[in-house]
Parts: C-alpha cells; sequence; structure tokens
C-alpha cells in the first residue's frame, strides 16, 4: 500500500476525540507489524540489517511517519504509543529511525521552540487545528508558534490558497509552489511541495524538469524569475503574453492566484532560510537509519531527546555588547522628541530616500560567494544565472514607486478581491498582523513602544525595492538600523539562500529568539507586499 493511500486511514490521529485517536492508532499499529510480518524472517545479527528492497523501503517510510509522530503529534497519546510501537519494532530486530539535526531550527535551541505549546494554550489550540487538517506539524508552524497571532493568520490563509475553491487546479497550486521555493534553491520548501503534489494527484513526469511541465506553466518561467529578483521590471506586455497565449493562456482570475502563491514562496524561501528551518522528520535530511555510535539507538532516546546535539551557545549573553539594547532605545526617544520639534521638508525626505535606495544597492553581504543551485532544485525553473547580484553590479538602478500612485490598501486589496474573491481580505490581515504586531516588549525592558522600529524595518525593506513612503523620513532608518542588520536585512530579503547561523546571531544579540523570529516575519511580509504591488500594477495597467 502506498504511503499516500494509507495516511489516509490515520486522518483521526488528529482527532480532538481520544476514542478516534486510539481506532486510528490501532490501524497504524497492525500496518506495520503486518509490513514487519510480510518482510519474513529478521537475519540474527549484532545489529539490525540497513533494508534497500521495495517492501523494507515501504516500511522505512512508515516508521518514519511514526517518528514523526512521536515527536510533532501534539496529542501525548499518540505520541507515547508511537514511542512503544517503535521500541516493539526494534525489539524484533527492526532498525529504526531517528531524528536528524537540532529539532525544528538550526539557529534556535529545539527546548526554547517545543517550550511554548506547553505554556500556552492558544498555541496547543492552533496545532491541534493544523493537525488535523495536514496530518503533520511542520517545522515552519513550530517556529511561528512563538507568535500565534500571526500563525492563526497564516495557517488559515495557507489553507484557503492551496486547498479551498479558487481558480487554479489543487496540484498546479503545489507546483507553482515548487517553482517558486527553487528560484531561491529552497529544498525544505521544495520538498515539502513535491509531496503534497504527489498527494493530490499530480503527475510525476513534471517533477523531472519544468521542461516536463505543460507549456502553460512553463510560460510561468520568466514572472517567476523577475518577481524573485527585480519586480520592478515587469510590465503590461510581460502579462498580456501570458493571458493572450492561445491554447496555453491564463485567465485574470488564474494569474492574481499564480502571482499571489509566487510572492508568497519566494517570501517564504526568506523566512525558511532566516530562521534556519530544518528538514521536517519524516522527510529527507529530517531522519537516518543509521546508528549514531557503535552501541546502537535506543528508542528511549526518542522520548528523552538524546541522539539530539543540544544548542551549546544559544543563550550565552554577549557581554561585550550589554549596553545595545538601551542605545537603541535611547535613540527611538530622541527621533520622537526631534519629530516633536521639526518636520523635514519633502524635498529633503525625497533626497534621503534616494541616498538610502542607492546606498541599500551597495550593501554588500559578508557571505557574498556565489550559490551554483543543485539539479534537483535547478530543474524547477529557468535560467539559474539570473539574480539580483549581477543587476547592481551592472549599474543598473532601481526605479522609485511612490505609494501614492500605488499601493496595497487604495489599488491592490481591490484588485486582488474583484478577482480572487476574499482573499484580498485574508492577505490585508496577514500584512496588518505582521506590522502592528508587538508586546511592547525590547529584551528584558517592558512597556516600550516599538512602532518605530517596526515601520523602520518595513521601510527600509521597501526601500530596497524602490517603494517610498513620502511621509516618512529615511533619515530615521541610519539611527536606527546598524550596518550589520542591514546586511542581515538584505541579504534575507534579496539572496536568503545565502544567511547562515554567524549572520542570524550577529544581528540583536541581547534580543530573544522571539524577537529576531518576528524581525523575519515582517520582512517575509514586507518582501511578499513588494513583489505582489509590482505584479497587480502591472495587471493593473494591462486592464486599463
Amino acid at each position: 500500500m502506498d504511503m499516500r493511500d494509507a495516511a489516509g486511514r490515520w486522518d483521526a490521529l488528529g482527532s480532538r476525540d481520544s476514542s478516534s485517536r486510539h481506532a486510528a492508532m490501532e490501524l497504524l499499529h497492525q500496518e506495520v507489524m503486518k509490513r514487519i510480518e510480510t518482510m519474513g524472517p529478521i537475519p540474527q545479527s549484532s545489529s539490525p540489517p540497513a533494508m534497500d528492497d521495495s517492501l523494507s523501503s515501504d516500511l522505512n517510510a512508515l516508521l518514519a511517519h511514526v517518528l514523526m509522530l512521536s515527536k510533532r503529534c501534539p496529542y501525548e497519546d499518540i505520541r507515547k504509543k508511537c514511542i512503544c510501537l517503535l521500541q516493539k519494532v526494534q525489539d524484533v530486530g527492526v532498525r529504526i529511525p531517528r531524528p536528524v539535526g537540532n529539532g525544528p531550527s538550526r539557529f534556535i535551541p529545539e527546548k526554547e521552540i517545543l517550550q511554548v505549546s506547553k505554556l500556552d494554550e492558544r498555541i496547543q489550540s492552533i496545532f491541534e487545528d493544523a493537525f488535523a487538517v495536514l496530518g503533520r506539524l511542520d517545522n515552519i508552524s513550530l517556529v511561528m508558534g512563538f507568535h500565534p497571532q500571526y500563525l492563526e493568520n497564516f495557517l488559515k490563509t495557507q489553507h484557503y490558497l492551496l486547498l479551498m475553491d479558487g481558480p487554479l487546479s489543487l496540484h498546479c497550486r503545489h507546483y507553482i509552489g515548487i517553482m517558486a521555493a527553487a528560484r531561491h534553491q529552497c529544498t525544505y520548501l521544495v520538498n515539502l511541495h513535491v509531496n503534497d503534489f504527489l498527494q493530490v494527484g499530480g503527475d510525476p513526469k513534471w517533477l523531472n524538469g519544468l521542461e516536463e511541465a505543460p507549456q502553460k506553466l512553463q510560460a510561468l518561467g520568466e514572472l517567476n524569475k523577475i518577481l524573485a529578483h527585480r519586480p520592478w521590471l515587469l510590465t503590461k506586455e510581460h502579462i498580456e503574453r501570458l493571458l493572450k497565449a492561445e491554447e496555453h493562456s491564463w485567465s485574470l482570475a488564474e494569474l492574481i492566484h499564480v502571482v499571489v502563491l509566487l510572492t508568497l514562496y519566494h517570501s517564504l524561501a526568506s523566512f525558511t532560510f532566516g530562521c534556519g528551518i530544518n528538514p521536517d522528520i519524516h522527510t529527507d535530511g529530517g531522519h537516518t537509519f543509521r546508528p549514531p555510535s557503535l552501541s546502537g539507538y535506543c528508542v528511549c532516546d526518542i522520548a528523552n531527546g538524546n541522539g539530539v546535539l543540544e544548542e551549546m551557545f544559544g543563550n550565552q549573553q554577549v557581554s561585550e555588547l550589554s549596553g545595545e539594547v538601551e542605545v537603541l532605545m535611547e535613540k527611538m526617544k530622541q527621533l520622537q522628541e526631534s519629530h516633536d520639534e521639526e518636520e523635514a521638508s519633502q524635498e529633503e525626505m525625497a533626497t534621503r530616500f534616494e541616498r538610502e535606495k542607492t546606498e541599500s544597492m551597495l550593501v554588500v553581504t559578508s557571505e557574498d560567494e556565489e550559490c551554483v543551485p543543485s539539479r534537483d532544485v535547478s530543474r524547477h525553473f529557468e535560467d539559474p544565472s539570473y539574480g539580483y547580484k549581477d543587476f547592481y553590479r551592472r549599474g543598473e538602478q532601481v526605479p522609485t514607486l511612490r505609494v501614492q500612485d500605488y499601493n496595497w490598501e487604495d489599488h491592490g486589496f481591490s484588485l486582488v478581491n474583484r478577482l480572487y474573491p476574499d482573499f484580498g481580505q485574508l492577505l490585508d490581515e496577514k500584512f496588518q498582523i505582521a506590522y502592528n504586531l508587538t508586546y511592547n516588549t525590547m529584551a528584558t525592558h517592558h512597556g516600550v513602544d516599538t512602532s518605530m522600529l517596526r515601520r523602520a524595518i518595513w521601510n527600509y525593506t521597501h526601500c530596497m525595492f524602490g517603494i517610498r513612503y513620502d511621509d516618512y523620513d529615511y533619515g530615521e532608518i541610519n539611527q536606527l538600523l546598524d550596518r550589520g542588520f542591514k546586511v542581515y536585512i538584505k541579504t534575507m530579503v534579496r539572496t536568503p539562500e545565502k544567511i547562515t547561523k554567524r549572520m542570524y546571531d550577529s544581528f540583536w544579540r541581547q534580543f530573544k529568539h522571539s524577537e529576531k523570529v518576528h524581525v523575519n516575519l515582517l520582512l517575509m511580509e514586507a518582501r511578499m507586499q513588494a513583489e505582489l504591488l509590482y505584479a497587480l500594477r502591472a495587471i493593473t495597467r494591462y486592464m486599463t
């Protein structure tokens, strides 16, 4: 039985009804033991054999699923029963898998991430809802769990975009997600959507490469690369070519769905790299069947967390930057006081924007080496050499888009809502939650108004895309965002595949991990909105 077929029988593992979970667990237990019996006697040896034939390959996939349930199911009864099942499998001489990596993130200690749901009933409820729908809790959701208000909206948006009625077929939605994530070499998101693409009946041949997909999807290659790297170059002619391609034409409603998917997964790739997201336990790279040492691997390690490298320096304080937070708070206070005293002229504001935009192009990331995409990823998109780096090296300039001429609130929102009903509202809520989210804290300080800092991060991100707010003084950015933080922001937004743990650790060293995740949410949403504005402006120009 194929794993995708079998999984449907265990949907009740995510039920809030304990008896339904118990019945589904019994089915899972029977399926595992049945497959072991089908394989015949297990040879006696000092260590269980590694198995490579098709029968054992199916069993391995099933055991990886059980391992995932033992670690990620939001219900303790299922976690315990899965641990017992894996112990039973090990006792009959079959090698069991173990997790690889440091939990959901390479950057954030696993205990800190998993502690959130134990202390917050709302997060536990959100995780239960997500598990009931998807049959899994992915690592992105676990990390976003630091911010339940945002996570709840994010999951609702994902559900609507990928599963509810809409212009595009389900398998096309996932394939476009693969194309978008591959643009930034984000194997985590590519693998996630490959599995979902096959789950909803997608043609496996399409996964051999973009050239194997239908011509209509291939035609999205140029839109994908321009939006990912230089969205300001998108014109109404690009839109026209997609809408007037005879039998391969897209409708306007379909195209809105397409650009939302592309911009979402470009920006989600930024978040994935920015938070150091590890492969999910049940996917390739998330587990291994190789023992960690000659002594073998005990199933009790799954329960107590052994076999997982502890984050040694995650909470280590950096003494030489002990005043970092206080200095930033003082700058915010001084800027607020200067607001009350005088306001720069419009000409000066425009000059400061152009200066900041130009300087942002010259910020060079400290990890500025070439990233050559692997064939596994690059086959899903065209023109791998096209990127952000080469345009500013040739001296090209980013034109300015003034928000008074085209913005999300007055223009983009209504266009999306008209062609993809109700989705504009969901997107708007997601942008608003990310932008306005605050706990009025900065590191250990409470009762702090962080609106000025959040606005600087959002507007600096948009500045790199040439988007200007006439009422904002861009001189504030240099006061609030130091050069190291700007390097991180630019890398995260433009070339996220180059983000490293060293870069993540080096900015805001005294701030909590939850605050850094909040920064990444801001950057992700600001990037998505910027790309979306250029796509929607091009569509508007085509329509008028």
